[in-house]
């Protein structure tokens, strides 16, 4: 699934970023990022309520490349900065992570 489907999908809004054709083969969604460095084993979609510069650091060690805020959640400006300096495409939703991660996977995208 590609990153403009995703958007589509949970009519989410851009905060930066402009990898729109990327493919995305798998989601994961966690607000603790333990979880995330021990569970996720390959590049794609974090789905998350944290803001903080931690998501973006740990999105970079797993290569995932695109980072998905929920909950109507938006980082602060230094967040969106490092995540650009990083390639990382960042998008917002105000689906609950419950209901965002369902309506990804009724579309197809796998779990992680």
């Amino acid at each position: 699934m590609k990153v403009n489907e995703i958007i589509s999908l949970l009519d989410a809004e851009v905060l930066c970023g402009d990898a729109f054709e990327t493919e995305i083969g798998s989601a994961f969604g966690s607000d603790m990022m333990s979880d995330v460095l021990a569970y996720v084993n390959e590049q794609g979609l974090l789905l998350t309520g944290l803001c903080n510069p931690q998501v973006v650091r740990t999105a970079e060690m797993m290569d995932i490349s695109c980072i998905c805020f929920v909950r109507g959640k938006k980082p602060d400006e230094s967040v969106v900065a490092l995540a650009a300096e990083k390639n990382i495409m960042l998008i917002a939703t105000k689906r609950c992570m419950y209901s965002a991660c369902g309506e990804l996977y009724k579309a197809g995208l796998e779990g992680n």
